[in-house]
């Protein structure tokens, strides 16, 4: 069995993939969202920002703390199936992104 450490980095490789995917998809925001956007109560603050947004500046930069820190990893993870429905709506599929984020959803859950 993998010790937690691979799973870390496997992690840390999926984060830098997840930001490569939202630069490819011209999705990488330059600028942060307003302080408020963030205290929304909303899974994923669906209603003030766009998931690629929370993905960026929530997801991101949450996990980089914790790679970085050597903090326990969450459990569970399941934004792979948010990102198929928000790509659902748009011209871009957004292939790459879900992969790497089933990637994560798959080394957080452990399967």
């Amino acid at each position: 069995m993998a010790g937690t450490g691979d799973v870390t980095g496997q992690v840390a490789d999926c984060l830098l993939g997840i930001e490569i995917e939202l630069r490819k998809l011209d999705m990488w925001a330059v600028e942060r969202p307003p302080a408020e956007a963030f205290d929304s109560t909303e899974p994923f603050c669906i209603d003030t920002l766009a998931l690629t947004q929370w993905i960026q500046f929530v997801f991101l930069e949450r996990m980089k703390f914790i790679v970085e820190n050597g903090h326990p990893l969450p459990r569970v993870s399941g934004i792979a199936p948010m990102a198929e429905e928000y790509f659902r709506g748009l011209p871009e599929s957004g292939q790459g992104l879900i992969q790497e984020l089933e990637a994560v959803d798959q080394l957080l859950s452990g399967s």
